[in-house]
């Protein structure tokens, strides 16, 4: 039996009545009239034709591929925060390149040489390598890392959402505080958490403690801080700031080996959104959102990607922060606001 022969491009055209140019324009983004469009889509629906993905990169230069530099996918955060760029990236018309690094800053600096083959189009990049050398010319933006004012960076007001944690625990009673971290010792975006949540104590003229641990550290450590400041402290803490929602499951998990209960006994709040509280029915209502950071992310890079010309100045985005309450167990919140993403809403090409 004979295989059916692929559709072509002349194919196509024959089939829309148009000339070969007009379809070419309509599959590859650029204007034509509404009546052309229609009749090139309805061609290309009833011929089944397929794009050669690797001819219209020879083509135009360029390989419809992004590569997401991130540390693994097993972090709740992580994995969420890939599976979100991934879809925003799809609505853009680009593909995801997965590059994974365990914290390994030669994978990180291979990945980059990569990219400068032609085998990417760009870069988004959550990275913990503090000197990765960034060529110039290669559309490269960053979540929660500012290396310097030549690369662009998307970060939430970490800052901000840990001064807002320090006034959530407040106003529901707590008069003893503590911030409790393990993370990189690298001054990064994320360990702004910490600052504002020792800025909102202050303000707030509440005493407070601090445990910041390296990476890698054993959660022996935060149990044995915990001990000391809540079963022998003669004013136990009554509120406690994790810097992720990850370390918050693990402190509830803690806490309830010393026979501590969240939140009858004390208080406990994370500053993420990837669901790792919910293991527990606890649930911690903040934004911005994973779906925010990789819509905005996306956005940044194709801009910079689509650039014909030199690139734009880089930038600095912030996104705001808030956090409405800090929730008991059980009670479940409606689904977060996030903006709307501008590829749902504005047909592109």
């Amino acid at each position: 039996m004979r295989s059916k022969q692929a559709a072509t491009m002349s194919d196509v055209a024959r089939e829309a009545g148009v000339a070969l140019g007009t379809v070419s324009k309509v599959i590859n983004g650029q204007p034509v009239g509404e009546p052309y469009r229609l009749k090139v889509e309805a061609a290309v629906k009833k011929l089944d034709y397929q794009v050669n993905p690797s001819a219209k990169a020879l083509k135009s230069s360029r390989s419809g591929f992004i590569a997401l530099i991130i540390p693994d996918t097993t972090t709740p955060f992580f994995a969420l925060l890939t599976q979100y760029i991934n879809l925003a990236l799809e609505k853009r018309g680009y593909k995801m390149m997965l590059c994974f690094t365990g914290r390994d800053s030669d994978r990180e600096q291979e990945f980059i040489r990569m990219v400068r083959r032609n085998q990417a189009d760009g870069i988004i990049a959550l990275t913990y390598t503090p000197d990765l050398q960034i060529p110039a010319g290669i559309p490269f933006v960053t979540i929660d890392r500012f290396f310097s004012v030549d690369v662009p960076c998307i970060a939430s007001d970490n800052f901000g959402g840990g001064r807002l944690a320090a006034q959530k625990l407040a106003e529901l009673g707590c008069k003893r505080l503590a911030c409790l971290r393990i993370g990189s010792s690298l001054i990064n975006e994320p360990s702004k958490r910490k600052d504002g949540f020792v800025s909102g104590c202050m303000e707030l003229g509440l005493p407070f403690e601090v445990c910041n641990l390296p990476d890698g550290s054993p959660l022996s450590a935060f149990e044995v801080f915990l001990k000391k400041n809540i079963l022998y402290a003669g004013q136990p803490l009554d509120g406690l700031f994790c810097g992720n929602d990850l370390l918050a499951w693990q402190v509830v998990g803690l806490l309830r080996r010393l026979g501590l209960r969240v939140p009858e006994d004390i208080f406990l709040t994370g500053l993420d959104d990837d669901g790792a509280l919910q293991a527990y029915g606890y649930y911690t209502d903040y934004a911005p959102g994973t779906p925010a950071v990789a819509i905005a992310a996306a956005e940044l890079l194709m801009e910079r990607a689509r650039c014909t010309g030199p690139l734009p100045e880089p930038v600095r985005k912030v996104l705001a922060t808030h956090m409405r309450a800090v929730l008991k167990p059980g009670t479940k919140l409606p689904a977060a606001e996030v903006p709307p993403d501008p590829a749902k809403t504005t047909r592109q090409g």
